[in-house]
């Protein structure tokens, strides 16, 4: 049960077999804050009818003239996913986990990488932030293709937005204990309530600590997180809300998770690594904070205001492969990977209706601030191996002799370290969004705008942009539970660099075309999405044919595809994800002709994925759970294509999990085995460079058992 524009409202229930039970009066209060839902806690977990308010736009999801999916709190306790790193992508069509360095989340979607947003605010940097750990996370919500409303100088794919737990107002908590296969050992706690009694002062308090394995000999990542939440109702009309989070992540050398071998994939045991246990592990400190103003200024009028400051520090290493041969000797390298990323953002922004005659605007405004910068240490390295010791893949010593033990110097400030090895961003940008609703809000169109100037640096070159992006959209209902749309919007990445002449780069532009029919089914229980589209991205860099040292600027790539997911209850008790997207990305301008129509790195053209969840309403066994899914992708391609073939590098993947649980009131019990047919799963590509093929495996058959109790 929803409804929209009301306060959320939550009452405990006792219900006793053979008797009635009555209901206190129920009285939904008109929402001071921007537009949510109001649910019924364990009617539908696992479809949401809003976007968040950090995504700015009152609008309910069925009307939206775009592709939004929502992974909600309940879709990631059921699949027990502690971080970005893990499954959270197998519940939207179309999205794809690439091989990571076990720091931070990298998630392709339509062809190119999403970005990662944190409360509606883009916190991407090149390598961070660090992957978000779920027991600070309510939900994640994905937009698919470019949306002005949020930012425009980004990759026309689309992103990813984390939405942080806040206060809710109800005095309850939640611990849960967690183990698992590879020495996983996990606890969470999440406290929410008044600090006083007339609800003025509310926190939500969420602590994770962890120590886990791998499944990867002498491998490890160990982590916890410290995130407190404060809200201030100043008034009926008035709050703000204060919010840290700390995360600390102390893992084995960055990249020990990759192998390689020389005559392609797949020829190592499954926990097989580069890594070495003598090598000094990297440390990564990770703050966060928000302060966020909310302000009712008429009843159709709010004003939303948001500071966010982010400073990410890191100390360690990198592993990498110099080269490899047939006998399996790796010739590794380590090198320093000391970094430091800081990012200062602003929002300010109105929502608003307005009535002209037979004509209802809704208004969006606002204005985005931001200042990023990520600065690096790579420029000392050691190799690994010298006349008497190389590693060897299928006889490994994971102890290095203590002569090649690396001696990095760190004497020096890591801004003198780094030398060019600065990225740096700032922006501002201008938007306003006006939604025409017509007929009884039964046609919807959006004519919208943004400016955005921006200025980046990479490595000692810099552009200096300002674009403008328009937007236009148009949403009809067929029916209450039945609309159709279609999208027109742009947005621009900008690109540091020179050609051989001098010539500064333009930005990527990049047009999206889409088109979808959104549908809910059983008085909105489950909902289905159906869409097309196409992406163009313009000003390309392709490699100089004169001088491969520079590139020129006169490559296209154009993605385009179908996109299906269907989630939410089918039955009492029975909860579905599923999903289907077919993904065709291909270079379609380039100074080489015989590049035309060659595949563009980082995609599968096949992926579908389903979880299904049942559990007994009633009766004797009421309470008891079992679920099941898989992931299957096809025809997948690597961060690197073979430029002679133009084929899949990458063989068919097939996963397969399951959950078995029992929950009450109070008590909650769950043992998810994952990968079931213990299949040998790995994502990689071949290195044209150095002549060998890298690929990094997922752990075959393993287990998490939880225990979860609620006060």
């Amino acid at each position: 049960m929803t409804h929209i524009g009301f306060d959320r409202y939550q009452q405990v229930i006792t219900v006793t077999a053979g008797e009635t039970t009555q209901l206190s009066d129920l009285v939904l209060a008109e929402a001071a804050q921007q537009l949510q839902e109001v649910t019924v806690d364990g009617r539908n977990p696992y479809k949401a009818d809003v976007p968040s308010y950090s995504l700015r736009v009152k609008t309910p999801l069925l009307e939206l003239p775009q592709n939004v999916q929502v992974v909600s709190r309940q879709i990631l306790a059921d699949q027990q996913i502690f971080d970005m790193l893990e499954g959270v992508s197998r519940n939207v069509s179309g999205v794809t986990k690439q091989e990571h360095w076990d720091n931070y989340a990298r998630l392709n979607m339509r062809g190119s990488r999403i970005a990662p947003f944190r409360n509606g605010m883009n916190v991407q940097s090149t390598w961070g932030p660090l992957a978000e750990d779920m027991s600070m996370v309510d939900r994640v919500e994905f937009v698919k293709g470019p949306a002005g409303f949020m930012m425009a100088n980004g990759e026309p794919s689309g992103f990813y937005n984390i939405v942080t737990k806040k206060p809710t107002g109800n005095s309850r908590g939640e611990a849960t204990m967690t183990m698992g296969s590879f020495d996983t050992y996990r606890a969470t706690i999440d406290l929410d309530g008044k600090l006083r009694q007339d609800g003025k002062l509310l926190y939500r308090f969420n602590l994770m600590g962890q120590t886990r394995g791998s499944h990867r000999d002498v491998e490890f990542n160990n982590r916890y997180t410290i995130a407190p939440v404060l809200t201030y109702k100043i008034s009926e009309q008035t709050s703000i809300t204060a919010e840290y989070t700390y995360q600390f992540s102390r893992m084995s050398a960055i990249g020990s998770a990759y192998v390689f071998g020389k005559n392609g994939f797949g020829g190592l045991p499954v926990n097989a690594t580069t890594a070495s246990a003598n090598l000094d592990p990297s440390k990564i400190n990770d703050h966060s904070a928000f302060l966020i103003l909310n302000h009712q200024l008429s009843p159709n009028w709010k004003l939303t205001g948001q500071l966010a400051y982010f400073n990410y520090k890191q100390v360690g290493s990198s592993l990498w492969a110099d080269s490899t041969n047939a006998r399996g000797d790796i010739f590794r390298r380590v090198s320093i990977w000391d970094a430091f990323n800081e990012g200062r953002f602003g929002q300010l922004f109105v929502n608003g209706d307005v009535t002209t005659g037979p004509v209802t605007h809704r208004i969006l405004a606002g204005l985005d601030l931001g200042t990023k910068q990520y600065i690096a240490d790579w420029n000392q390295s050691f190799p690994l191996y010298d006349s008497t010791f190389v590693f060897n893949s299928l006889q490994p010593n994971y102890y290095l002799p203590t002569r090649l033990l690396p001696r990095f110097d760190r004497s020096a400030s890591l801004r003198y370290r780094a030398g060019i090895n600065v990225l740096s961003q700032s922006y501002s940008g201008l938007y306003v969004q006006d939604e025409l609703r017509f007929w009884q809000d039964r046609v919807r169109l959006t004519l919208a705008g943004r400016m955005t100037s921006a200025r980046d640096s990479q490595y000692g070159a810099g552009t200096n942009e300002t674009v403008f992006t328009p937007r236009v959209g148009i949403s009809g209902s067929v029916n209450k539970q039945t609309s159709v749309y279609a999208l027109y919007d742009q947005s621009f990445v900008p690109q540091a660099g020179v050609d051989a002449q001098g010539n500064a780069f333009q930005p990527i532009r990049g047009n999206n075309l889409e088109a979808g029919v959104k549908k809910d089914w059983s008085d909105g229980r489950w909902s289905s999405t159906v869409s097309v589209y196409r992406i163009t991205k313009n000003n390309v860099l392709t490699t100089d044919p004169t001088n491969p040292n520079f590139s020129v600027q006169l490559g296209q790539t154009q993605t385009s595809g179908v996109e299906v997911d269907l989630r939410g209850e089918l039955l009492r008790g029975l909860n579905l994800i599923a999903n289907y997207a077919l993904t065709d990305s291909k270079i379609t301008k380039d100074t080489r002709s015989e590049n035309v129509g060659n595949y563009v790195p980082g995609f599968a053209r096949h992926v579908t994925n389903a979880w299904l969840s049942y559990r007994l309403p009633e009766g004797a066994l009421q309470g008891l759970g079992v679920s099941l899914g898989y992931q299957w992708q096809l025809e997948r391609f690597g961060w690197f294509v073979d430029p002679v073939s133009n084929q899949s590098n990458l063989p068919n993947y097939l996963r397969a999990d399951g959950a078995v649980s029992w929950q009450n009131n109070r008590v909650s019990l769950a043992l998810n085995v994952n990968n079931m047919l213990n299949a040998y799963l790995f994502s990689g590509a071949p290195y044209p460079y150095a002549g060998y093929y890298y690929w990094q495996t997922e752990a075959p058959r393993n287990f998490r058992l939880s225990l979860g109790y609620r006060f």
